[in-house]
């Protein structure tokens, strides 16, 4: 059965949005799997610092992460994760992958989060998920991840370091017309970790941080939802859904959100 994680603690924010956003995004994941929500940690106030102190401050909300993840993982159903910052998967895709090695990891976002502390133009700590989870810079959340079982969604906006991955082989991109079928062909049947960046869709289709033009509309998200659904799944995790302005508006735009993943939530209810 899925249960529902939303995470209120601190991921390296740029604003206080975020938190508010996976609050709201929680109540409707909750709401329409019908469960109680479990809450880790408690909101604070964004300091919008660079990765080394960001993440030293947000270690014990991401710890306390992991360990509910892994909890959930254990007993055998499905973590169905409300994040406010894709920084949160630090702590959620090395669980995934310790006890799925087997999983890929569906990144649906505009951006890669490839990037390491070394590389990083701009020290922003949701850009360097997926190098921890990989083992290439060490996070304190553990690692583990075979970069080959990386597929990126929709990605748009590289850097460099981040495209020259996609270009040798090391991370699989799908993208554009055939984004479908490269997807198939790197997904196969495997278990799939599914992390959801709302940045992945078309800029104002839902309220998040940043805004890169090219994106999936919500008949292409579904489509995405539906292929995904055809195989176990690990997880499904939300992020960077962004409370804004009308509290009516924001969960008028989740409850679009969720209809257009409903093949997921449809699998994570069935386990």
């Amino acid at each position: 059965m899925p249960q529902v994680l939303v995470f209120q603690g601190r991921a390296g924010d740029h604003n206080d949005r975020g938190m508010a956003g996976a609050a709201v995004v929680g109540a409707a994941l909750a709401g329409r799997l019908g469960v109680d929500p479990i809450v880790v940690g408690t909101p604070e106030p964004a300091t919008s610092g660079t990765w080394d102190t960001e993440l030293p401050a947000a270690l014990p909300a991401l710890r306390a992460l992991a360990a509910a993840h892994e909890s959930v993982l254990a007993a055998g159903d499905v973590p169905v994760s409300a994040l406010s910052r894709c920084a949160a998967g630090l702590a959620t895709v090395p669980t995934v992958a310790a006890r799925h090695p087997d999983a890929r990891i569906v990144w649906l976002d505009a951006h890669g989060d490839l990037n390491t502390p070394a590389g990083s133009a701009s020290g922003y700590l949701g850009g360097l998920v997926l190098s921890a989870a990989a083992g290439w810079w060490d996070s304190g959340l553990g690692a583990g991840l075979d970069p080959a079982n990386v597929v990126l969604v929709g990605a748009r906006d590289l850097d460099a370091a981040e495209q020259a991955l996609v270009d040798d082989g090391t991370i699989a991109l799908a993208a554009g017309p055939d984004l479908l079928d490269v997807l198939d062909r790197h997904v196969g049947k495997h278990p799939v970790l599914v992390h959801l960046d709302c940045d992945v869709t078309e800029p104002g289709l839902l309220p998040t941080e940043f805004s890169v033009p090219g994106g999936l509309d919500l008949a292409a998200l579904r489509a995405v939802a539906e292929r995904l659904a055809q195989n176990p799944l690990a997880g499904l995790e939300i992020a960077e859904f962004e409370a804004q302005g009308d509290p009516t508006d924001g969960q008028a735009r989740a409850a679009a959100l969720l209809d257009a993943i409903a093949p997921l939530l449809d699998r994570a209810a069935r386990g």
